[in-house]
């Protein structure tokens, strides 16, 4: 039992000698000083660190890495300047490789520990040929400083802007569009908002990229309708860009930290971008979500089928099914899909994305999992196999139990955390279900992030 009232050993601004013995959730190194446990992040296991104590809890501290005293063979050095103060990549300075065995080893602590599991099959996992400019989504924030107009990500853990040229995870002609607008918003003098008081026009910029077919789209985000500089920058952004086929605007009115608003206006061109992932279409609009990762998730959806173990004649459940993109890869293999979704709009999305497939054993309803799936199998529908994807807090545990209740026999994970995945496992395990093996798919390189496709069967 440890003791409450002993003392922290260490005080805010102290310099200490450290040990990295491993990793937390978020890529963070952590070691101990007198037993007291020290997150620093930025630093890899084994390192001998010195280390600057900048905040203490009395279970925990955290600090910043002074000075590297001894450094792990697989450190290297981050290709962008900005690695260390931008909050988008934890893993830079852990060579590719490496980074894939750190999170495989992250997923059997997590099983291990966390859902107590210890006879799981864990696999490599699955990364990229390429780990770089991987993403077909940008967010740029703008802010004011120095009376200079700046774009780029927040710094970690605030929302002051570090202005950035490039960014190494966005694809070549992104970050082209990027620079040029930054450009066009100073020469039109367009008013930057600001947080403190809620005024100013322009929030951020949304640019979207479609992987397969290079087409972008252009969401401007601002705090209020009248954008009177909107037509000649997008005139003068699709005129040196072919590759930008729509431009919008998207209405944020409210003062939080939410990005899009809930309202969407026609500036230039299209309203919509056509991607594929293997050989369906998706429409993808300005709050459409879609997968920012289009090669890794064809990767995850064809493990997950596989996982599945379909042959043709099963009824499949997909809870949280989303706008339906993992439920036309299943439907292919199976007699039919029902997908279930609590977010109406993405069920219209669902039912769009199948008509334009021309998917017709897909059928998509509005509700959520636990009150939804009783309905479905008092109707008659048996389900043999079914397929969840919670966001990253995981399932509701009413879900599960309702999955057992109705003698699922298999059911597929997909999950983005580790942590929650091992808790709903341990659920299922005390439901009478065995988790049998576990791939985790990197779709988010130079991050700490993590997907996972587990494969679980129900016992005798």
């Amino acid at each position: 039992m440890k003791d409450v009232n002993k003392e922290v050993p260490v005080k805010l601004g102290q310099q200490i000698e450290l040990t990295i013995d491993g990793y937390g959730h978020d890529g963070e190194g952590v070691g101990r000083f007198r037993d007291f446990t020290i997150f620093v992040p930025e630093v890899l296991k084994d390192e001998r660190v010195l280390v600057k104590i900048s905040e203490v809890k009395r279970n925990f501290g955290r600090g910043v890495v002074s000075r590297i005293i001894q450094s792990a063979s697989e450190r290297t050095t981050p290709l962008c300047n900005v690695a260390n103060t931008c909050g988008g990549c934890q893993l830079q300075h852990l060579n590719y490789p490496d980074q894939l065995k750190q999170k495989q080893q992250r997923v059997i602590d997590a099983v291990e520990r966390i859902g107590g599991l210890r006879d799981v099959v864990i696999h490599p996992v699955l990364g990229m040929n390429d780990p770089w400019h991987y993403r077909n989504k940008g967010q740029y924030p703008f802010g004011i400083e120095n009376t200079a107009v700046v774009m780029g990500f927040y710094r970690k853990g605030t929302h002051r802007i570090v202005p950035l040229e490039e960014c190494l995870l966005q694809t070549e002609t992104t970050n082209r569009i990027a620079r040029k607008l930054r450009m066009l918003v100073e020469k039109y003098q367009v008013a930057i908002y600001q947080e403190q008081d809620h005024g100013g026009l322009l929030r951020h910029v949304l640019l979207k990229q479609a992987a397969q077919t290079k087409d972008v789209m252009v969401v401007f985000i601002t705090n209020g309708e009248q954008f009177p500089a909107a037509e000649k920058i997008a005139h003068e952004l699709a005129d040196e860009f072919p590759e930008i086929k729509g431009v919008v605007q998207n209405i944020n009115l409210t003062s939080g930290n939410v990005i899009l608003g809930s309202r969407t206006k026609f500036i230039l061109g299209l309203d919509t971008i056509t991607d594929r992932i293997g050989r369906f279409k998706f429409t993808i609009a300005a709050e459409s979500f879609f997968q920012v990762n289009s090669l890794q998730t064809e990767v995850l959806y064809r493990k997950t089928v596989e996982f599945a173990n379909l042959s043709g004649v099963e009824t499949v459940l997909d809870a949280y099914c989303g706008v339906g993109s993992l439920t036309l890869f299943l439907a292919e293999k199976a007699k039919k899909v029902y997908g279930i979704e609590i977010v109406a709009g993405a069920v219209r999305n669902a039912n769009r994305n199948a008509e334009l497939n021309e998917v017709h054993n897909a059928q998509f309803v509005t509700g959520s999992t636990e009150k939804v799936l009783p309905q479905l199998v008092k109707s008659g529908i048996n389900f043999q196999v079914g397929v969840v994807d919670p966001p990253r807090s995981g399932c509701e545990e009413a879900v599960l139990k309702s999955l057992a209740e109705n003698k699922v026999g298999r059911i597929v994970y997909v999950s983005c955390n580790p942590s929650t995945l091992s808790r709903d496992l341990k659920i299922l395990d005390g439901l009478g279900y065995k988790t049998v093996e576990i791939q985790p798919v990197d779709m988010f390189p130079q991050t700490y992030h993590v997907e996972c496709v587990a494969k679980i069967e129900r016992g005798n």
